[in-house]
């Protein structure tokens, strides 16, 4: 790093108080911080200790710092300058693991792009975030390709594609020269770059570190700038959250192009870990490496512990020793975390969104719980719990008055949060900016409750939550019922449109293989279970859609129920 002259001192400040009188800012006590630094100290710390595994590929800290430096070199080589946005669309492999340093290190953005856009959105995307560079696994390739000659028919400059080989070979024929006019390959690029390239750190540390759209669950993709400081903060407070010690093995089942899997991308790199890669996410694949590897931690929407729950005899293995598993988004049903203990894993609740850098927020575990029956462990479990050490405060307010709401677990309000793990703002959308920060908070758009120890509870989206007779109903409730019902794999409940109710809960399952169950059984089992008014009506049986980071598409769900329209729902009615 280039040493501060003495210009960049900053001269004293007259409006200090007399204690504070002659403190300066310089080089010897402020350094922009930047996760870059991660992967510095774990080069000379864990210099040989292994930093990723895929397969029979092996890498140490030494060589992951050696082989990120080149791809920054080179990566500067083809043009790319300071604020620059580099795409990537690729699964949790190598490269992805290694473009989450060798981008910032080149002073460009890594922008990292959802595996279930199709080329129309990722030619929007790549538009919108003025991409100059994309890198490609071969898998992903025509959806990249495809992408690009949409964006040739309206504009002249378009993004270089870099393809990674999926058998990850050295290229035969590399030249000193770089040829924009043909595709690049990922190794034959890290060939040509310079060991001795200084790193460009940045120099104000709120600078973007990374570009992140939205999933779309609720609405189009909005583009979320993270800063240097904002993913230094939270990866520290994700390795925290976590348990993470020194020397972790990290299974890599969250996407990294989800919040930079949130976060740990940079936090396994702080703590000299091992990360353990692989392409696709199996029940087989998870208790395999977890026995290979000795697997210490992951994480995974509710999704991925639904499909370790029910792997089948042949896929499960024994744990080696402690794993502890991070979750996020909906609260996990009481029946997943009691068998996800019962195979030996140590579930951990967490929540926030892609404008939080990811988790947001802890259910912190505390001793005396543990003397309580497992049903009110398992509810307290779910909760989302109080904001981490990176953030300064999150509350639940009504969004009106912008007061907080009584900590009596029933009053709700809208989640909102403060504090230095916050996004930038929206790329392009300085209304949405400012809207999303109307207040002085960050409104997520969700809604929870605060228990009278202060830990929050989601509750639902506020678009997701049904009104029903001027009734509020939490489909996040209605589907922890669901998922108590043996023959359930996944359920999702929204709104349906009534007469005379105004709209009705309309639950969409999909059952375990080898099930058969009617309608009629579910309303009748969320009956015995809920108040009359809170029970689906109305039983779809199918597959449920989701996003590439396991949400439930509800957008989709709320369609398929209005398309259904009201006239039908009277058959229920009287049930």
């Amino acid at each position: 790093m280039e040493k501060m002259s003495n210009s960049f001192i900053i001269k004293e400040n007259e409006t200090l108080s007399k204690s504070m009188k002659g403190a300066i800012r310089c080089s010897a006590n402020y350094v922009p911080l930047t996760p870059i630094s991660f992967l510095e100290r774990s080069a000379m710390v864990y210099r040989d200790r292994l930093s990723v595994v895929y397969g029979d590929v092996r890498y140490t800290w030494r060589e992951t710092l050696e082989r990120c430096t080149r791809l920054a070199s080179a990566i500067s080589q083809l043009g790319i300058s300071s604020g620059d946005v580099v795409a990537a669309m690729a699964p949790n492999i190598p490269a992805m693991y290694e473009l989450h340093f060798g981008v910032p290190m080149a002073g460009a953005v890594l922008c990292t792009l959802n595996l279930r856009h199709d080329s129309a959105m990722v030619s929007t995307l790549l538009g919108h975030s003025e991409a100059k560079l994309i890198f490609v696994d071969s898998q992903f390739r025509h959806i990249a390709q495809g992408a690009i000659d949409i964006l040739s028919k309206t504009r002249t400059q378009l993004p270089l594609l870099v393809l990674i080989p999926e058998s990850d070979p050295p290229s035969a024929n590399i030249s000193n020269s770089i040829s924009r006019s043909k595709n690049l390959e990922y190794e034959g690029l890290l060939a040509i770059g310079r060991p001795d390239f200084e790193v460009r750190r940045p120099n104000d540390e709120w600078d973007p570190i990374s570009l992140n759209y939205t999933s779309g669950t609720t609405s189009s993709p909005k583009g979320v700038i993270f800063s240097h400081r904002g993913a230094y903060l939270n990866s520290l407070a994700a390795a925290l959250l976590n348990e993470m010690g020194s020397m972790p093995v990290y299974l890599w089942c969250v996407p990294m192009f989800h919040c930079n899997g949130w976060c740990l991308t940079w936090a396994v790199a702080a703590q000299g870990g091992t990360n353990v890669c692989q392409r696709n996410v199996t029940a087989r694949g998870i208790f395999e490496n977890i026995s290979r590897h000795k697997v210490t931690h992951f994480g995974g929407a509710p999704t991925v512990l639904n499909m370790i729950i029910n792997a089948t005899a042949s896929e499960l293995r024994p744990l080696p020793g402690k794993v502890v598993v991070m979750t996020g988004g909906a609260p996990p049903p009481s029946h997943v975390l009691f068998k996800m203990e019962e195979l030996g894993f140590n579930v951990t609740h967490s929540y926030g969104l892609t404008e939080t850098y990811g988790p947001g927020t802890v259910c912190t575990w505390k001793p005396e719980w543990n003397s309580l029956p497992r049903e009110a462990q398992a509810k307290i479990k779910a909760r989302q719990g109080l904001h981490h050490l990176g953030l300064e405060e999150i509350d639940i307010k009504d969004p009106v008055t912008m007061k907080s709401v009584p900590p009596d677990a029933k009053t709700m309000g809208e989640v909102m949060f403060r504090g230095n793990t916050v996004m930038n703002g929206y790329l392009k959308d300085l209304k949405a900016t400012q809207d999303a920060f109307n207040g002085g908070w960050f409104r997520s758009g969700d809604l929870g409750v605060k228990h009278p120890d202060g830990y929050i509870e989601l509750k639902d989206r506020s678009k997701d939550i049904i009104i029903s007779g001027g009734e509020n109903i939490s489909t996040i409730e209605v589907e922890s019922v669901i998922f108590g019902h043996p023959a359930v794999l996944e359920a999702a409940v929204v709104g349906r449109p009534d007469d005379y109710w105004g709209e009705t809960p309309c639950a969409f399952v999909k059952l375990k293989d080898g099930y058969s169950v009617g309608a009629e059984e579910i309303i009748k089992f969320c009956r015995e279970r809920l108040p009359h008014y809170m029970a689906p009506r109305t039983v779809v049986f199918e597959d449920l859609p989701k996003t590439s980071t396991g949400k439930t598409q509800k957008f989709a769900l709320r369609e398929k129920a209005k398309a259904m329209g009201s006239l039908t729902n009277k058959s229920f009615s009287k049930l």
